[in-house]
């Protein structure tokens, strides 16, 4: 059966997303505000939970219809085919957010939802009261501008939770982030590679799954893997098939970081991703770093001054950053910063720009060719 399926992303990634499901064989694949639409099937939904590394989740989109009032909302959610999909035990519980829109109340719009669904599936299967005793269907909804998107949650944890990062320093970068990072440098994994800020290693680690080629949510589970719609086959069959394309090879990855407790970390997380063999951690001051020979890939996230230092010490970092690296031959730049002074402090304008978030945190992915 072919769902319509959605993939929720930071703000400013929705072409990379929309660039990797198209490299996966996806068509028909759109990209809007905030999430990207495609088609797909029930081994398509493990394909893309196993396999991608830039989106924050996968969702199915049971419908979109116009909610001006409570009843609207009833009547458009009852309508849906829950019964469907949903078994007799199934747990649905409800999440979601409202947003320039009439109805504006996220726990009464969360009561009418599952009413209107419970409604849907007592018809189903003749019960007056559902067990929920079963595997876990997650609801989602969004209302916006009057606008009512119903979805299933098929990942659980968002898809940045690859499993190797349970302990994270100071700001860490999330993961799907630090993954585009990599994938606008188009890193793939025959330069030299490094991050002079690595903290608790996330950039490096991507750097790395992506060389290998190693599907980011190779070992870890999902939701929808309790649904009685995908057999548990078919997860086992897309999980071989992901281990059976991956690369190997000598990659040289170098991260370092001045405080020797981020630097434990990053070692703790890479030997979890199983990548610890390929990447090289230092405790090291950005200053001092001695970088290797040959074409490189230098991707940083240093301290914006709004998260850990103050503006003023983040800007003199800035400066030494543009001594550092800002005339190293054969060396391109990749830093992520919310100061919109970057430029200035660093000592040259970028040669490209690139509007990224972290988080809420608006940023600009800075490019030095």
């Amino acid at each position: 059966m072919t769902y319509k399926l959605c993939i929720p992303c930071l703000f400013g990634l929705e072409g990379l997303v929309a660039d990797e499901l198209r490299q996966m064989g996806y068509r028909s694949v759109n990209s809007e505000n905030g999430r990207v639409l495609f088609q797909g099937d029930e081994g398509d939904i493990a394909t893309v939970n196993i396999g991608l590394r830039t989106g924050e989740r996968l969702l199915l989109l049971l419908g979109e219809f116009s909610a001006l009032s409570f009843d609207d909302l009833f009547e458009g959610v009852k309508a849906l085919p829950w019964d469907e999909i949903l078994p007799k035990d199934a747990a649905f519980p409800v999440k979601g957010h409202c947003l320039n829109s009439k109805l504006h109340s996220v726990p009464d719009c969360q009561k009418i939802i599952k009413k209107a669904t419970a409604d849907k599936l007592s018809e189903k299967y003749g019960l007056q009261r559902l067990p929920e005793t079963g595997a876990t269907y997650q609801i989602r909804f969004a209302i916006f501008k009057d606008m009512a998107s119903i979805y299933l949650d098929t990942s659980g944890a968002g898809l940045h939770k690859r499993g190797y990062r349970p302990n994270a320093s100071l700001a860490p970068l999330r993961e799907t982030l630090a993954a585009a990072i990599v994938k606008i440098s188009r890193y793939k994994g025959r330069d030299n590679f490094v991050d002079p800020f690595c903290g608790s290693g996330t950039i490096a680690i991507e750097a790395a799954l992506t060389a290998l080629n190693r599907a980011p949510g190779r070992n870890r589970r999902f939701s929808a893997e309790e649904w009685a719609l995908i057999p548990k086959t078919v997860w086992d069959t897309v999980r071989k098939e992901a281990e059976a394309q991956e690369y190997t090879g000598d990659y040289q990855i170098f991260g370092s970081d001045i405080d020797p407790s981020a630097i434990a970390i990053a070692r703790e997380n890479a030997k979890r991703a199983g990548v610890e063999q390929y990447i090289r951690f230092q405790v090291s001051d950005m200053k001092d770093i001695s970088l290797p020979e040959g074409r490189g890939i230098l991707a940083a996230n240093p301290p914006y001054g709004e998260r850990i230092l103050d503006i003023r010490e983040a800007e003199v970092l800035y400066k030494q950053m543009g001594k550092s690296f800002g005339s190293v031959k054969d060396l391109n730049l990749y830093v992520l910063s919310s100061n919109p002074d970057f430029e200035k402090h660093f000592g040259r304008p970028a040669s490209k720009r690139r509007k990224l978030y972290n988080g809420m945190i608006q940023c600009q992915l800075y490019m030095y060719f």
